[in-house]
């Protein structure tokens, strides 16, 4: 990511043995992302998230990724397609910059889904310092947990994911 140091990105892809329908229908719920979230992380949504993800949606959470110390965290979505794509956005949180990507591509006997997330740390260089041994690791343990919820969930298969 030439330029802007120590920005960091992170691409998943997985595929699903399910219409490109029900994952919508499953994904585009807010309060699912309780059930895919691993549990040591102590997330919690606070906000009331009625019906389905919609562009302009602000969605509050509290998350204790160490020691149990919580955190505040407040995304929104500032772009969404059905049955395509949305994007969530860090307002307010433990990162610098957040910006996660979720595509939805119907493919032969299922549905592909790709992650990019790209994220900043604060904390200038002890932010970067942290970031190569506990906070690379965290995130990449997030999704990973993801991905075995899902097949455990749905079946299918990881396609794999690179980290820059």
């Amino acid at each position: 990511m030439g330029g802007y140091p120590h920005m960091h990105q992170l691409k998943t892809s997985l595929f699903l043995p399910i219409s490109l329908e029900e994952a919508w229908a499953f994904f585009s719920v807010p309060d699912n992302l309780d059930a895919i979230t691993p549990e040591d992380m102590g997330f919690e949504i606070l906000s009331r998230n009625e019906g389905r993800t919609y562009a302009g949606q602000i969605i509050r959470y509290r998350v204790r990724p160490l020691l149990g110390l919580p955190l505040s965290w407040v995304t929104e979505i500032t772009h969404c397609k059905d049955l395509s794509y949305f994007v969530d956005e860090q307002r307010f949180g433990p990162y610098a910059m957040w910006h996660h990507q979720h595509h939805f591509k119907a493919v032969d006997g299922g549905v592909e889904m790709d992650d990019i997330l790209d994220y900043k740390l604060k904390g200038g260089w002890l932010g970067k310092l942290l970031t190569g041994w506990l906070v690379h690791g965290k995130v990449q343990g997030i999704f990973d947990h993801r991905t075995k919820v899902l097949i455990d969930k749905f079946g299918g298969k990881d396609l794999g994911s690179v980290f820059h």
